[in-house]
């Protein structure tokens, strides 16, 4: 028999959280979930107790509303008597507040978890009167990584059940690759079985490059005289300056393959760099130089 004062829980409204509409797609669930947990992210707000805060929030309400089982439990849960927005939802649990307990709210372990945060062995059923099903087992987690990251590979420190986690990312993943850290997030759904960390991998925009599969597409600009008269350009690749040789009368818009330069292929070695050449015009011409085109155009040049 419970003793002591029932306190409200407090509603989390996890659509308000991801700023989506309560009709939103998976897609726009995903998008907006990712936009928030790179801005929000502690790699990035090192120190910063609030973003971190605001990472685990934003963390499980896409933990909530990318599941459709539990998005549908959610809603009912809503649909039953608590607006969107408003008040508190009343739980026959001692103690009040809602505040993250190891990655979870109070909220999210009354009606979706039992009486345990993520990590915890105790977090695998719900407790006695909330018919939610089992907490799963995977936790899903954005990555963002340079071009340069995806050429040698990159490590990342994963704050799991509040340890530091260190994990390596293998080189040559794609965009949207899902990279299984096993066994790092303590106990999942089932008895037994550890939670599997997954990284969603986003490659970010490079200025210099474009990614096709595993070419990179980039371009480099030469002098009208270097065009016209051949001689030596120098490309920018993911490990510095490449010197190429350009022939003569070489047309602006020709691609070079420069084989070996691109990202790592999946059953071995490297993609090509394919630099497409501009052609650099003077900003303005002096007599001498007005003189020698005049006459190149009264050559027929």
């Amino acid at each position: 028999m419970e003793t002591g004062e029932r306190r409200p829980v407090e509603f989390k409204d996890y659509y308000a959280i991801l700023g989506v509409s309560r009709t939103a797609s998976e897609k726009e669930v995903k998008a907006a979930y990712r936009r928030l947990a790179r801005k929000h992210h502690p790699d990035v707000n090192k120190g910063q107790a609030q973003a971190e805060a605001k990472f685990k929030e934003v963390g499980e309400a896409y933990e909530v509303l990318s599941d459709p089982q539990k998005r549908r439990q959610y809603d009912e849960l809503a649909a039953g008597g608590i607006p969107f927005g408003q008040g508190r939802a009343r739980a026959p649990r001692g103690g009040g507040g809602s505040e993250p307990v190891g990655d979870f709210s109070e909220f999210f372990r009354t009606f979706f978890g039992g009486g345990a945060g993520f990590g915890d062995p105790r977090a695998r059923t719900p407790g006695p009167g909330f018919p939610f099903g089992e907490a799963p087992i995977e936790v899903e987690q954005p990555v963002e990584l340079s071009l340069r990251e995806v050429l040698h590979g990159a490590r990342r420190e994963l704050l799991v059940n509040g340890h530091q986690v260190d994990v390596r990312i293998p080189p040559g993943v794609r965009e949207g690759a899902r990279v299984r850290v096993a066994g790092v997030g303590g106990r999942g759904g089932r008895p037994g079985t550890a939670r599997d960390v997954y990284l969603r991998v986003a490659i970010g925009r490079d200025s210099h490059f474009e990614r096709r599969e595993d070419d990179l597409l980039t371009s480099f600009e030469v002098p009208l005289s270097t065009a016209v008269l051949g001689g030596e350009a120098h490309v920018t690749t993911l490990e510095g300056e490449l010197a190429i040789r350009i022939p003569e009368l070489t047309p602006a818009g020709r691609t070079f393959r420069l084989r070996g330069h691109g990202l790592p292929r999946a059953g071995g070695g490297r993609g090509d760099l394919l630099a497409s050449l501009a052609v650099r015009l003077p900003r303005a011409l002096d007599d001498v130089q007005r003189e020698l085109f005049e006459g190149l155009r009264r050559s027929g040049l």
